[in-house]
C-alpha cells in the first residue's frame, strides 16, 4: 500500500535526459537531499542539473513520517561525549537553523505545515533523560521535562522539544521542484572525475554531489564500512488517539507518533535490514490493545542509512576525489538533515565558509563500536554459504516474508522476488536464481 503522503500528493514529472550535458554542478539523486541542493542552487544563480534513475522522491522520501526537528533521540549528551561541547551545540545549531528555513519557504507552500512540540520518552529509565536534560542546558538549549504525555502507555517521563514542525513531504516538494533542470528516469551508470555516464549520454561537470541515499562509488570513502541501513514500519489509522505533538522512544525498537489531520501515524518494529524484526506486526498488536476502533488507511516502511557515530556523512566524498561531494547516514531525520545537507554543500560548491561543514566531515574518525559490527556482518554475509547473492559486494541475500523481498544484512540492499532491485547501494538488479 502506498503511504499516506503518495495517497494525497502529485508531482510534477520531468523528461529523461537525451544527450551529453555540461553543467558547472551535478547533483544525483532526487530525494529531498538532492532537490533542496537544487533549490539552493537555483537561488544562487549556479549553473546545476539533477538526474534521478526513476521519478523525484520515489525512494525514501515518500515514505518519511515527515519530522522538521532538531530532536533526534537523546543523542546530545553522547554528541559531548564524542565530540565535546562546541560541536555538539553547532550539530544542535544546524538542525535549528534547518528548520527556521523550513518555517520560513512553508510561509508561501500549502504543505500542512503545522508546529508541534518534540517529545523524546523513556519507558524505564528516568536517569538518561535527567542526564539528556543536563547536556542539553551545557548547550543553553531550552528543553523541558514532562512527567506525562498522552499516549496509552506508562513512561519515565519526556524531554519536550519546543516549536519544532511537521508537514506534508510531497506537497513541499511539488512546490519546489516545478522549476528546477530536472532529468528524471536518467540513470547514471559510471562516475569519473568531473563526469557522470548515463544510458542517454555523458554529463560533465565541474563539482558533483552523491544525494543517492547510501552512496554510489565503493572504491572511495569506504561508505560500505561506515553505514548500515536500518528499516521501521508506518501504520496509519483513523479513528484514534490526538497526541497533539511527535513522540519517540528512546530506544531504538521502540514506538513513535504523530498526527497528520484526523490521522495517527504508528511507527516502529524497526532492525537492521536483511534481520528479524517486529514489523507491521508488532504494529497491529499494539492498535489492536490500544486503538481497538482504529481502521488502517495506509502502512509502509521506510530504510534509513545509519553512520557510526550518529552524526551524518556530510561534505567531500573522500580526500582524493577532488569536486565530489556526498549526503548520507541521515539516520531517522531525513527531512531536517537534507536541509542542513543543502545549506553545507551549497557553500562548499561555492566556497564559502560553513561553520557546520567540520561537524558532518565526511573523513573523521571510523574508530567507533559499530564499526566492529559492521566488519562482522559484511564477513558473515560474505561467507554465508546461500545461492542468492547481492551484486552490490556478494553478500548472501535473506528473504523478508512480510516484505516478499531478498535484503542484504551487510549493506542493506533489497530486491523484488523477480529480482528487481528496490533499495541500493546495489545499482543492478538481482541475477534470477
Amino acid at each position: 500500500m502506498d503511504s499516506t503522503w503518495l495517497q494525497t500528493a502529485k508531482l510534477p514529472t520531468f523528461d529523461p535526459l537525451r544527450s551529453d550535458l555540461k553543467t558547472d554542478v551535478l547533483i544525483i539523486g532526487g530525494g529531498m537531499a538532492g532537490l533542496l541542493c537544487a533549490h539552493k542552487l537555483a537561488e544562487a544563480g549556479v549553473d546545476y542539473a539533477l538526474v534521478e534513475a526513476d521519478r523525484i522522491c520515489g525512494g525514501i522520501t515518500k515514505n518519511t513520517t515527515a519530522k522538521i526537528t532538531s530532536q533526534h533521540g537523546l543523542v546530545y549528551h553522547k554528541l559531548i561525549g564524542q565530540f565535546g561541547v562546541e560541536r555538539a551545540r553547532l550539530y544542535l545549531e544546524a538542525n535549528q537553523a534547518a528548520l527556521a528555513q523550513y518555517r520560513k519557504l512553508c510561509q508561501d507552500i500549502d504543505c500542512d505545515f503545522e508546529e508541534k512540540d518534540a517529545f523524546v520518552y523513556s519507558t524505564d529509565s528516568r536517569r538518561k533523560l535527567d542526564q539528556e536534560l543536563a547536556a542539553l542546558d551545557r548547550l543553553g538549549f531550552a528543553a523541558a521535562f514532562s512527567e506525562h504525555i498522552p499516549l496509552p502507555i506508562a513512561v519515565a517521563g519526556a524531554i519536550q522539544f519546543p516549536r519544532q514542525a511537521q508537514f506534508h513531504p510531497l506537497k513541499f516538494v511539488a512546490a519546489i521542484a516545478k522549476n528546477l533542470r530536472i532529468f528524471e528516469r536518467t540513470k547514471v551508470v559510471e562516475l569519473g572525475p568531473g563526469k557522470a555516464v548515463t544510458h542517454a549520454g555523458t554529463i560533465t561537470a565541474k563539482a558533483i554531489i552523491v544525494a543517492t541515499h547510501f552512496p554510489l562509488l565503493n572504491k572511495h570513502g569506504s561508505y560500505f564500512l561506515k553505514l548500515y541501513q536500518h528499516r521501521s514500519y508506518v501504520l496509519s489509522l483513523k479513528n484514534a488517539s490526538e497526541v497533539d505533538g511527535m513522540y519517540l522512544d528512546e530506544n531504538q525498537k521502540g514506538l513513535s507518533f504523530r498526527n497528520y489531520q484526523d490521522l495517527l501515524f504508528l511507527g516502529g518494529g524497526s532492525h537492521r535490514t536483511g534481520k528479524r524484526g517486529g514489523g507491521w506486526q508488532e504494529l497491529e498488536r499494539f492498535a489492536s490493545q490500544y486503538y481497538p476502533d482504529a481502521k488502517e488507511t495506509a502502512r509502509w516502511a521506510t530504510q534509513d542509512c545509519m553512520t557510526l557515530d550518529g552524526v551524518p556523512y556530510i561534505g567531500p566524498y573522500s580526500k582524493r576525489t577532488a569536486g565530489l561531494y556526498v549526503a548520507t547516514g541521515f539516520h531517522k531525520w531525513g527531512m531536517t538533515s537534507s536541509m542542513v545537507a543543502a545549506n553545507v554543500l551549497t557553500d562548499l560548491v561555492l566556497e564559502r565558509d560553513n561553520p557546520y561543514t567540520p561537524v558532518f566531515s565526511p573523513s573523521r574518525t571510523i574508530l567507533r563500536p559499530q564499526l566492529v559490527v559492521n566488519g562482522l556482518e559484511s564477513t558473515l554475509g560474505l561467507l554465508t554459504p546461500t545461492k542468492p547473492r547481492c551484486p552490490h559486494m556478494g553478500c548472501a541475500l535473506k528473504y523478508n516474508a512480510a516484505e516478499h523481498s531478498w535484503d542484504c544484512p551487510c549493506h542493506g540492499s533489497r530486491f523484488g522476488e523477480d529480482g528487481t532491485r528496490i533499495d541500493n547501494p546495489a545499482n543492478d538488479d538481482k541475477k534470477r536464481m
